[in-house]
């Protein structure tokens, strides 16, 4: 993977983490009521998830790539309207209420990781976003060196981030992180990457 190909990546990644939702709350919410240190575990839990669907997101562009040239344009296709639809529907939601109820400790890692597996970004999410930054030209797993590292260190400092905001400035951190055009802002990034990577020439195998 070239380095620009690798900055385009991984800008787009950082927008894809830190977009407010679910696994954001979660984060902060933990911090306020169980402290950062304790809030870690659901970091953990966040970083589990990301790793499992990673490997399920790279089995299924191999398996794009195995089937046909088409079959992985067309996947590319789709996976750029979902990320689209995805910035349509954060920007619509993005004058909705956040809520947060009070919850012990207990199985903290549990329940971020359900959280994290029922987000409406998961599967469909990571395979939109993978689908469109492999280069069928060049060895799958030779990318995956780069882009596993990269993708889970920015996952861990975005809601690691969260997670200190939540226990240094308890509910005014979902305010700020959940401020209406705050939320637009990343939906519309969505859209604008949707548009740019649908339309960007895919590379052909050699």
């Amino acid at each position: 993977m070239s380095f620009e190909a690798w900055t385009v990546f991984a800008l787009f990644w950082l927008v894809f983490v830190t977009t407010p939702g679910p696994n954001a709350v979660n984060c902060i919410t933990n911090g306020m009521t169980i402290g950062f240190r304790r809030g870690l575990i659901g970091v953990l839990a966040i970083l589990t998830q990301a790793t499992l669907f990673l490997l399920l997101s790279v089995l299924g562009v191999t398996a794009l790539l195995a089937a046909s040239q088409t079959a992985f344009t067309v996947a590319k296709w789709i996976g750029a309207g979902f990320l689209i639809y995805l910035g349509i529907r954060g920007w619509v939601m993005a004058g909705t209420p956040v809520t947060v109820s009070d919850r012990p400790a207990k199985s903290v890692y549990l329940r971020a990781l359900a959280i994290a597996t029922i987000n409406p970004k998961s599967v469909a999410g990571y395979l939109a976003a993978f689908s469109q930054f492999v280069q069928p030209n060049v060895p799958i797993w030779e990318q995956m060196v780069v882009i596993f590292p990269t993708a889970l260190t920015l996952t861990a400092l975005s809601y690691v981030t969260f997670t200190a905001l939540g226990a240094g400035i308890g509910r005014a951190a979902l305010g700020a992180v959940f401020n209406i055009w705050v939320r637009r802002v990343m939906a519309l990034c969505f859209i604008i990457y949707g548009v740019l990577l649908g339309t960007a020439t895919t590379p052909t195998r050699s």
